[in-house]
C-alpha cells in the first residue's frame, strides 16, 4: 500500500532516536534528574549572545524573508567561498558554493547529483547510519569498511580492497560521529593515493564526499586537515548545527572543489537537486546569520570539560575508551560482546546509550557528552553499578 523501501526502513529504524524515546519514557517515570541520557547529539550550550543579537537584527532586514536563487544569497556564497579558500589554499568562488538546509540536505542533494542506480559508496565504520538512506534513496549501495579498532583511523588497505568498478564515492566524516576520531593528514594522503590508483585502474574517478559538521569541535591542539586541499575530486558538506549550536535551524552549505573536472555540471546538478528534492533554498535568515559567524565555535571549553569528566568516570569504573580529539562523543568498548544487550542493561540503571551496532561497529557504544554537568556527575554511580552487575 505504501512505499516498500520506506516501510522497511521504519522497521529497522534509527537506534539513536529509539534510545532517545526510551529516555523520554524513563524521564516521565523517574524524573529527568534521575535519568542519564547520552543518546542524542543535541548541543547543550545556547548560541552565543552575538548570534542571538544578529538573528534579531537581521530578521528586520528588508527582503530577508523572500525567495532568492536556489543556491542561496550571492553575498553569503561569496563569504563562504572566501572562507573555503583560506581553509584549503584553493580558490573558491560563489559558483562553487550552494547553501543548503543543513548537512543532511547537503548530503542528499550531493548524492542525488552524483549517483546512478547500482553505484557504490564506501563508508568508514563506525559511521552515521543515515548515510545508508542518503545513498539508498538514489539507488546507491553502501559498502562499509571498518576503521582500525581503538584508534578508529582509516584502514587504507581495506579501503583499497573495497574499491571496484562500481565505486562512485567515499564518505569521510572527521571529526567522526560516533568515535570522535580526527583522521590525520597522512591517512588522507594515503587514501588519495589509493583513489588515484583506482581511477587509473577503472578509468573513472572516486569522489570524496566530506561530511564536516564537527570540523570546529576539536581539542588538545589537534588540526583537521583540509579535504579540499588534499583531494581534487572532493565535495565538502558542512553545517552550523554543531559549531554555532543551531541544530534546529537547519543551515549549511555544499562546496564543490574548484579544480574538480566537470564541476560546472555538478554545481548545476546540486542547485537543481536542492530545488526538486523540495528544499527549494536554505533558510534565508540563517544564511545571513551563518555568514557573520563562519569562524566561530560555540562551547568548546564546556565540551572539553565534559569530555574529560565523562572519560574519567568511564576509566575509573573499569570501561575501555579512547580519548576522542573531536566532536562530542565517546565510543567506549562494550564490556560484553553483545552491545545491544549492554544498552538494555544500561537502561535498567536509567542510563541511555546507543549500541555501536547502530553505527555498523558492534562491540562498542556511543555516549554524547553535550549534556549537563549534573547528568555526567550523576551517571558515575550508574556506570559503577552497571559494571558490578556485569561482573556478578
Amino acid at each position: 500500500m505504501f512505499s516498500k523501501s520506506v516501510t522497511e526502513s521504519l522497521a529497522s529504524g534509527s537506534m539513536i532516536r529509539a534510545m532517545f524515546e526510551q529516555g523520554n519514557i524513563l524521564k516521565a517515570k523517574y524524573g529527568a534528574e534521575n535519568v542519564y541520557d547520552f543518546a542524542l547529539g543535541n548541543p547543550d550550550p545556547e548560541p552565543d549572545k552575538d548570534i542571538i543579537d544578529d538573528i534579531r537584527l537581521l530578521a528586520d532586514e528588508p527582503n530577508i524573508h523572500k525567495y532568492m536563487s536556489n543556491a542561496g544569497f550571492p553575498d553569503v556564497r561569496k563569504t563562504v567561498a572566501t572562507y573555503m579558500s583560506e581553509e584549503s589554499g584553493r580558490y573558491f568562488t560563489a559558483d562553487e558554493i550552494v547553501m543548503v538546509t543543513g548537512a543532511a540536505a547537503g548530503l542528499s542533494v550531493t548524492f542525488h547529483s552524483l549517483l546512478n542506480p547500482g553505484d557504490e559508496v564506501i563508508t568508514l565504520a563506525p559511521y552515521f547510519m543515515e548515510y545508508n538512506s542518503y545513498v539508498g534513496n538514489q539507488g546507491g549501495i553502501v559498502k562499509p569498511v571498518r576503521t582500525l579498532p581503538g584508534t578508529f583511523r582509516p584502514d587504507v588497505d581495506a579501503i583499497a580492497k573495497a574499491i571496484g568498478p562500481k565505486t562512485k564515492a567515499i564518505i569521510l566524516n572527521s571529526p567522526n560521529n560516533p568515535s570522535g576520531a580526527v583522521y590525520p593528514e597522512e591517512d588522507l594522503i594515503a587514501i588519495r593515493d589509493v583513489l588515484n590508483e583506482a581511477e587509473k585502474k577503472f578509468g573513472q574517478p572516486v569522489y570524496v564526499v566530506s561530511d564536516e559538521p564537527y570540523s570546529k569541535i576539536i581539542y588538545d591542539g589537534v588540526r583537521v586537515p583540509s579535504v579540499s586541499r588534499i583531494f581534487t575530486n572532493s565535495i565538502v558538506v558542512n553545517s552550523f548545527s554543531k559549531s554555532l549550536a543551531l541544530p534546529g535551524e537547519r543551515i549549511g552549505y555544499v562546496a564543490v572543489n574548484p579544480d574538480l573536472p566537470g564541476k560546472d555540471v555538478l554545481e548545476a546538478a546540486i542547485v537543481y537537486s536542492n530545488r526538486t528534492l523540495g528544499f527549494v533554498n536554505a533558510p534565508a535568515l540563517f544564511q545571513k546569520v551563518a555568514a557573520r559567524h563562519l569562524y566561530s565555535a560555540v562551547g568548546l571549553a564546556d565540551y572539553k570539560e565534559r569530555r574529560d569528566m565523562l572519560y574519567n568516570i568511564l576509566i575509573n569504573t573499569g570501561f575501555e575508551c579512547t580519548l576522542p580529539k573531536g566532536a562530542f562523543y565517546l565510543f567506549p568498548k562494550s564490556p560484553i560482546p553483545d552491545d545491544k544487550k549492554f544498552a538494555e542493561i544500561a537502561l535498567k540503571h536509567r542510563t541511555i546509550v546507543v549500541a555501536g551496532s547502530g553505527f555498523s561497529y558492534p562491540g562498542y557504544f556511543r555516549l554524547s557528552y553535550c549534556v549537563s554537568r549534573e547528568t555526567i556527575r550523576g551517571s558515575e554511580k550508574a556506570f559503577a553499578e552497571i559494571m558490578e552487575e556485569l561482573k556478578s
